[in-house]
């Protein structure tokens, strides 16, 4: 903010070497990188983590059970620590300069001016209409039993299934437990699938799902459409992973078939100077997976903005 001569607050354009949107695990980790790399960034973050439900993370070397805010707010301490700006704010449109960099538009009307662009913006979870599925999300409702299935280990334990794939899911949560029921609709299987199940001890039941059963704040069971309670103690269901990727699809990045946007193996996207990271391009992508996607990142931003500095420096040089 500043004052112009006749005294009216007007807005003052920030200048950065990187705006990266998003402040997960993906975007504090190119942060981080290129902050070190003595580049102006900026994370622009609106405090909206998909896993904020869960209580801990699992499957990270070295920070095995800690919850996920702390990871971030070491992060966001790291990150200033090298000189990073993180702002906390809602970006709601970009746009090219005209000069090869990128404007940013956010929803507190704060002008942002970027050489290069980095979303990771991450993917919402969108889970089946069932009573009570939101409500128990990342409690003994889970998805991924890579990240909570020695949690609950030995448990009586379910798998919601019906939706492509979800068998194959079923045998995988099978490794944690020899407890196990898939619930499907009527007629979903095929016979090989069934025999599948079957032969790995894996009960079925198939019927229409009413609600799932709480008692004193915790799972108690699924009660199907007929009034049957089938007790469980947790119960892992395939979500629908839908990206975050709108900014993306705005400036024209290319995406596939299912509407995911395509990126190189550096997280380069199809529109020069934008890359993007974490699950908002990749759906499976763990917590120390997509740090890993932002690190690599940002050593392909950092050596794109070297051949730049290079061609500026050339250009100077020449009578």
């Amino acid at each position: 903010m500043a004052r112009d001569p006749s005294g009216s607050t007007v807005m003052v354009m920030s200048q950065y070497d990187v705006a990266i949107i998003g402040g997960g695990a993906a975007g504090l980790s190119a942060a981080l990188v290129l902050s070190r790399a003595r580049r102006r960034i900026a994370v622009i973050d609106a405090g909206k983590p998909r896993n904020a439900p869960a209580t801990h993370m699992y499957g990270y070397l070295s920070r095995d059970g800690l919850p996920p805010r702390e990871l971030l707010r070491q992060g966001r301490e790291e990150v200033r620590r090298y000189g990073g700006e993180i702002l906390d704010g809602t970006v709601t449109g970009l746009a090219s300069d005209g000069r090869g960099g990128f404007a940013v538009s956010l929803a507190d009307g704060q002008p942002i001016s970027a050489r290069r662009l980095l979303i990771t913006s991450g993917l919402r979870d969108e889970l089946p209409d069932l009573p009570g599925l939101n409500e128990r999300w990342a409690r003994d409702v889970l998805h991924c039993p890579y990240c909570h299935g020695h949690e609950v280990r030995d448990r009586r334990l379910g798998v919601i299934g019906g939706t492509a794939g979800s068998v194959r899911y079923a045998q995988i949560v099978r490794q944690w437990t020899d407890d196990l029921i898939y619930f499907t609709g009527p007629g979903t299987l095929t016979p090989v699938e069934r025999t599948e199940l079957t032969a790995r001890g894996i009960g079925i039941v198939e019927g229409a799902i009413d609600r799932l059963v709480i008692a004193d704040d915790q799972l108690r069971g699924v009660q199907l459409h007929d009034g049957c309670v089938v007790a469980r103690d947790a119960l892992f269901v395939p979500p629908r992973f839908v990206p975050n990727n709108r900014l993306l699809t705005g400036l024209g990045c290319d995406v596939d078939g299912g509407g995911w946007v395509t990126v190189d193996a550096t997280g380069g996207t199809s529109v020069a100077g934008v890359w993007a990271a974490g699950n908002v391009v990749d759906p499976r992508a763990q917590v120390i997976t997509a740090a890993g996607a932002g690190s690599a990142a940002a050593i392909a931003l950092n050596a794109d903005l070297v051949d730049e500095d290079v061609r500026t420096a050339v250009q100077r040089h020449q009578p």
